[in-house]
C-alpha cells in the first residue's frame, strides 16, 4: 500500500490542476452543448437542437473553408519552414555558436507577448503611407499605398501564425538532426555524396518521427487556437479570416449563445480526433512503432 501511495501523493497537485482546468471544463462544455443557455444563464435541456443548428447555419460553409485554408496553409508553413531553419542552423552552419544565435533569433516571436508580436505585424502591414511595407513599396517600387490587411487577410494570418509555429518545429528538428551520428555524414562525404544528397538520402528519411510529431501537434494547436487571428483581424473583413474555433468563441461570448458555442467546440474536438487518426494512418504509425521495437 505504501509503495503506491507515495507516487500518487507526489502527483496529487498535478492531478488536481488537471481535473480543475481540463476535466471539469470539458465536462461542462459537453453539458452546455445539449442546452439552450444564453445570456439568461439558465440550464435548459435542448437535446440535439444545437447540433441540428450547425447543419443549417448559413455561415458554416465559409467558416469550414477558412479553417481548411488556415490550418492547411499554416501547417505546411510550420513544418517545411521549420525544417529549413533547422537544417540551416544545425547542419549547414557548422559554427555552433552561430547556429545557436540563429535559432535564438527565430525563437523571439514565440517568447514575445502575442500583443507585442501582433502590433509589429499591424505596423508592417498598416494602410497608408506610415505602414512599413507601403513605405518600402513607395520608395523602391513607386507603388501606391495599399490596405494589405483587407486584401490579403488570410495570407497575413497564415504568415503571423507560421513564424511562431516554425520556431517550434525548428527546435524539434534541430534536436533530431543533432542526434544523427556524425560518422554517417563523414562516411557519406568520403563516398562522394553532395550536401543535397546527404539531406535527401540521410537526413530526410531519419526525420519521419519528428515530422509526424510536429505535424500532429501543430494540427491540434491550429484547430483550437485563434488569439493571433482575433488580435490581427478579429475574423474579418467580412468573415474572411473567421475560423471554426474563433466562430465558436464569437457565438458563445459575443452572441451569448453558450449552448451553440459549446456544440461547435464539441464538434471541433471530434474533428480533431478524426484528423489526428488520419494523420497517424498517413504516417503509418503502427509500422513505425513495430520497427522501433525491432531496432
Amino acid at each position: 500500500m505504501k509503495r503506491w501511495f507515495l507516487p500518487y501523493l507526489m502527483l496529487s497537485p498535478f492531478l488536481i490542476l488537471v481535473v480543475m482546468f481540463y476535466v471539469i471544463p470539458a465536462f461542462i462544455t459537453v453539458m452546455l452543448a445539449f442546452t439552450d443557455m444564453n445570456y439568461a444563464m439558465e440550464w435548459r435541456f435542448a437535446g440535439l437542437v444545437n447540433f441540428e443548428k450547425i447543419f443549417t447555419d448559413p455561415f458554416l460553409p465559409v467558416i469550414v473553408w477558412n479553417t481548411c485554408k488556415y490550418v492547411g496553409g499554416t501547417l505546411f508553413f510550420n513544418v517545411v519552414f521549420g525544417f529549413v531553419l533547422a537544417l540551416l542552423s544545425t547542419y549547414y552552419i557548422q559554427h555552433e555558436k552561430s547556429g545557436i544565435f540563429f535559432r535564438a533569433l527565430w525563437m523571439l516571436p514565440r517568447i514575445s507577448p502575442p500583443v507585442v508580436y501582433v502590433l509589429l505585424f499591424l505596423w508592417f502591414f498598416a494602410p497608408g503611407q506610415y505602414g512599413l511595407l507601403n513605405a518600402l513599396s513607395a520608395i523602391f517600387l513607386g507603388v501606391e499605398p495599399q490596405n494589405w490587411l483587407s486584401e490579403y487577410a488570410m495570407l497575413i494570418v497564415i504568415l503571423a501564425n507560421g513564424f511562431v509555429g516554425a520556431s517550434f518545429g525548428m527546435i524539434i528538428f534541430s534536436s533530431a538532426i543533432r542526434a544523427i551520428p556524425q560518422d554517417i555524414f563523414r562516411a557519406a562525404k568520403v563516398d562522394g555524396a553532395t550536401e543535397f544528397a546527404i539531406t535527401k538520402e540521410i537526413i530526410l528519411p531519419l526525420m519521419k518521427w519528428p515530422v509526424m510529431f510536429v505535424s500532429v501537434w501543430q494540427l491540434l494547436s491550429l484547430l483550437t487556437s485563434f488569439e493571433y487571428i482575433l488580435l490581427l483581424t478579429g475574423g474579418g473583413p467580412f468573415l474572411d479570416t473567421e475560423v471554426w474555433s474563433l466562430y465558436s468563441y464569437h457565438r458563445a461570448f459575443v452572441g451569448f449563445e453558450f449552448g451553440y458555442g459549446a456544440a461547435l467546440a464539441l464538434v471541433m474536438v471530434f474533428t480533431a480526433f478524426f484528423l489526428t487518426a488520419l494523420m497517424l494512418k498517413l504516417f503509418d504509425f503502427n509500422r513505425m512503432i513495430k520497427s522501433s521495437r525491432i531496432d
